[in-house]
């Protein structure tokens, strides 16, 4: 009865995230140290970021993929899929909605104009996010070093891809160090390729049945799959890559859809992953309301499984690795390169925004709220939406 109670909380923290989670991953990480480790203490600040990071590294959404770990560490695999649907679920119907009704809807932007502070909002979480990593893994040279190049690399370079890249080299710096860690006995790696293995069955079955009946929901999950096994980063990868197969080589939405859902999905909480539920409403407009449903629920379940298939395997034997002495040194690193990502990521959310007095007056103000006071992030995200009705 305890456990049951304790994971209904678990999974009311997640949906309390999920719909306040603007901003993409950098922001959400800030929601969770702010709510999953200062307030309920479901791990350390060091475990997430290590989290964090070992979800970087892997193909998927890493906020998604970093929630649902969080779930799995605490509950198992069962609360751990329950924690990926709540997580999911705002975004998705908020997403699908949109999708369905879209021929009613003249200029979408237009109507997103109240959500015009939530970007330097967005900024000031992740420059929250930023300070409180970096002022918990930078305690040496070498990791404010790492710390100092991952954001420089980051950010001129403004490519998901050199993530792994960037995280590996850091932590091969570090490793160096590993006989300054003590030596570990019954070090016993025993990995389970069960979710490994699934991955691949469900990629292969999924491509044959596809190819072999021509049915368009199987085929367009089969294109979500695919998709979600082979993306680094975040929905700022997925974007291009989702408009050259479904607009320049399908044809299943025009240009003007595909960017009015891509304003609608900046406004919407949740994993920016989300956006692929309106992609799929719209392929499937065909069949009806029933099939744009359809069409929404299987590209949304596309995107997200790889990802979680993937943390799941790696997360089975994460604590049995970390044992390795090499393994440990090189935390250091990854970590340190992580949070330099964090800070570049502020940066870059900072470029596209005037730096005129209100803009700067929420991101200052944003980060002192988190800094200073026990207010919810979602309350945050609920002034910078009744401010902007106010403007509008």
């Amino acid at each position: 009865m305890v456990k049951r109670i304790r994971y209904f909380i678990f999974l009311k923290d997640v949906f309390v995230i999920a719909v306040g989670a603007f901003g993409g991953p950098s922001a959400h990480l800030a929601m969770l140290l702010k709510r999953m480790v200062k307030k309920r203490a479901y791990l350390t600040e060091e475990e997430l970021i290590e989290l964090n990071a070992l979800c970087q590294i892997l193909p998927g959404p890493t906020s998604t993929q970093t929630i649902t770990a969080i779930g799995f560490k605490i509950g198992g695999p069962l609360l751990a899929y329950l924690t990926l649907a709540v997580w999911v679920f705002p975004a998705f119907v908020i997403m699908t909605v949109i999708g369905v009704t879209m021929s009613h809807f003249d200029d979408i932007n237009a109507s997103m104009t109240f959500t015009r502070f939530l970007h330097p909002i967005a900024v000031g979480f992740v420059a929250y996010a930023a300070y409180i990593i970096s002022s918990k893994i930078v305690k040496t040279y070498e990791a404010g070093s790492i710390m100092i190049i991952s954001a420089i690399v980051s950010f001129m370079l403004k490519s998901p891809w050199v993530f792994p890249f960037l995280l590996a080299g850091g932590g091969a710096l570090t490793a160096l160090k590993f006989k300054e860690h003590p030596l570990e006995r019954d070090k016993k790696l025993k990995i389970d390729w069960s979710n490994f293995i699934l991955w691949a069955a469900v990629f292969v079955v999924i491509s044959l049945v596809g190819n072999i009946t021509g049915l368009l929901p199987i085929r367009l999950l089969e294109n979500f799959y695919r998709n979600g096994s082979m993306i680094f980063g975040g929905g700022q990868v997925l974007i291009p890559l989702l408009y050259t197969e479904f607009v320049e080589f399908k044809d299943y939405l025009s240009s003007q859809e595909f960017l009015t859902g891509y304003a609608a999905v900046q406004a919407v909480p949740g994993p920016v992953f989300s956006f692929t539920a309106y992609i799929g409403a719209l392929s499937m407009r065909e069949y009806g309301i029933l099939g744009e449903v359809l069409g929404s629920f299987l590209a949304s379940l596309g995107i997200f499984l790889p990802g979680t298939f993937f943390i799941f395997f790696v997360i089975r034997f994460w604590d049995q690795l970390k044992k390795y002495r090499i393994v440990r040194a090189s935390l250091e690193g990854i970590n340190a390169a992580s949070s330099g990502m964090v800070i570049a990521a502020a940066f870059l959310l900072f470029q596209p925004l005037k730096p005129d007095f209100i803009n700067m007056s929420m991101i200052i103000s944003t980060f002192l709220l988190l800094m200073f006071t026990k207010v919810p992030p979602p309350f945050i995200i609920l002034g910078g939406l009744a401010a902007g009705f106010l403007f509008a």
